[in-house]
């Protein structure tokens, strides 16, 4: 074979062996971050429904179906809330039952297949709270932003932003309470979301472009009355929050973080969600370095040292050593750096983005006295 021949078999096998790296790269990113809004978290698995009975429902055992606290059950066309585990129910070695609180949605059947999720409410504030609000626009980068208004008597504002694997209800966990403090809330709806616009390449950013949308809710706050904003984020939503803390224009009206579960290590994160979406762990370095090139994903000064100088705001941190999607270690650090500005609350056996659900009552505690000072 000719010199010339064979270099340009060995090129075009070496572009061959690119494009499938690529192509395998992108495959293994858009699995991560190519993810409709509200779809469950894929971590811990589906759950058979075994039986339901007055007030109970007979559950797979699993870690998933035996933690402490209330969650809901979501499956095709059903949601419902269980309580904690009733310890001496009768059932099979391989069950688990919980008390069944309500059912909001379809019905509960057996051999039905349902997801634990932090979100307990189905419906807008008004249907599933009894709270009056308002149906807002908010003007955002990509177009109109969705949001829920709940009117207050205070000029401190507190805005919600849901993360991953949730919608705008999920924040409705603790609307009753943010509205006996007689706060105004502005629970946002932001790119990717139902009636709002997507990005323009369809993934999530994990926060690094979705904050601007948090900066466009902030900045309708002010426009409408806010002195001051508390921004209370889950997960990639607590992930804006901090990038509006330090990057927004209007950061000297944002007078308080409330962070559960933030993600502060995009790449241990991304990982996660490829794996738990069946990508086969060879595929991970591709992924994370395809989401680089596509979404421009940097962590940059929420994995250096940089945050720590640069956030000015007093921040409540709620995380725990369960969370398998954003693990805990990076709050401690940042905590750990700023102990005259950070609260850290360490919420053990809750998974992610479900620090309320593990321990309500100590959680609204907690909250309740960090956002007293700044009302």
């Amino acid at each position: 074979m000719r010199p010339a021949t064979v270099t340009a078999a060995a090129v075009t096998t070496i572009l061959g062996v690119g494009a499938a790296t690529v192509a395998a790269g992108r495959y293994a990113s858009d699995a991560a971050l190519k993810v409709p809004s509200g779809r469950p978290l894929p971590a811990d698995g589906r759950l058979t429904v075994h039986a339901t009975a007055a007030g109970q429902v007979t559950l797979t055992r699993s870690f998933a179906a035996l933690r402490p606290g209330t969650y809901g059950l979501e499956g095709d066309d059903v949601h419902a809330v269980v309580g904690p585990v009733v310890e001496h129910a009768h059932h099979a070695p391989d069950t688990v039952v919980r008390r069944l609180e309500r059912v909001d949605r379809g019905s509960l059947e057996t051999g039905a297949e349902v997801r634990i999720t932090p979100q307990l409410h189905s419906g807008d504030p008004s249907s599933a709270l009894g709270l009056d609000h308002e149906e807002v626009e908010i003007p955002g980068e990509l177009g109109a932003l969705p949001a829920w208004f709940l009117p207050g008597p205070r000029d401190t504002w507190v805005i919600t932003v849901h993360g991953l694997g949730t919608t705008r209800e999920h924040p409705m966990n603790v609307m009753e309470f943010l509205h006996d403090l007689r706060l105004p809330v502005l629970d946002l709806a932001y790119r990717g979301d139902a009636g709002a616009a997507r990005s323009p390449d369809g993934l999530a950013h994990l926060g690094e472009s979705e904050w601007r949308d948090l900066d466009a809710a902030v900045r309708f706050a002010v426009r409408y009355g806010a002195e001051k904003v508390v921004l209370h984020g889950w997960s990639t939503g607590a992930s804006m929050a901090l990038h509006a803390a330090v990057n927004s224009a209007l950061r000297h009206r944002i007078c308080g973080l409330v962070l559960d579960s933030p993600v502060l290590d995009w790449v241990t994160t991304l990982r996660a969600l490829a794996v738990a979406r069946g990508v086969p762990t060879a595929l991970l370095p591709l992924a994370v370095r395809a989401a680089q090139g596509q979404t421009g994903l940097r962590g940059a000064r929420l994995l250096d040292g940089s945050l720590a100088t640069a956030l000015r705001v007093p921040t409540l941190i709620f995380h725990g050593p369960d969370d398998t999607l954003a693990p805990w270690q990076p709050s401690r650090d940042l905590a750990a750096r700023r102990p005259d500005l950070i609260t850290l609350r360490a919420v053990p056996q809750a998974p992610h983005a479900a620090m309320w659900n593990a321990d309500p009552v100590h959680y609204e505690e907690a909250l309740r006295r960090f956002l007293t000072p700044l009302m």
